[in-house]
């Protein structure tokens, strides 16, 4: 049977459809172990990702707030040295390319009460400021 260009062409919208869906919900993987000898149980999260927009990254402090969704209140997320910053083709960037309504993704793990970013992917390349300077010298000739 021989299928049409339109077929094709909404085959292929619902499944980059689906496949966006997927790319965008948090993921999220948590093994309990219990230790048979000591009874005692562990509980590990692995690394989760979420999409969203950067809200506040003050350069001083050890944390920048995200936000998920227009509506959803910005949550606080810790950060380390160990933490790196990437532009949409992977390269490394420095933080101070971070602005407030930035879109990025990033993956971040659960230890204790903060949820420490490992990494941020931002969605967007970042922008370049030069700043240029221009000097004028004037001398009087006697």
């Amino acid at each position: 049977m021989k299928q049409t260009g339109l077929k094709k062409i909404l085959g292929t919208a619902a499944i980059c459809a689906a496949a966006a869906g997927l790319a965008l919900a948090q993921q999220t993987t948590t093994t309990t172990t219990t230790d048979p000898v000591t009874g005692t149980t562990t509980t590990q999260q692995t690394t989760t990702s979420s999409v969203g927009n950067i809200v506040t990254y003050t350069p001083d402090s050890d944390y920048f707030t995200f936000r998920t969704a227009v509506n959803a209140a910005p949550v606080r997320y810790y950060y380390t040295k160990d933490t790196t910053v990437l532009d949409p083709e992977g390269r490394v960037v420095n933080w101070s390319t971070i602005r407030p309504d930035l879109p990025a993704t990033i993956y971040y793990t659960t230890m204790g009460d903060r949820v420490v970013v490992r990494k941020v992917v931002l969605s967007q390349p970042p922008t370049v400021i030069k700043r240029e300077e221009t000097t004028t010298t004037t001398t009087t000739r006697p």
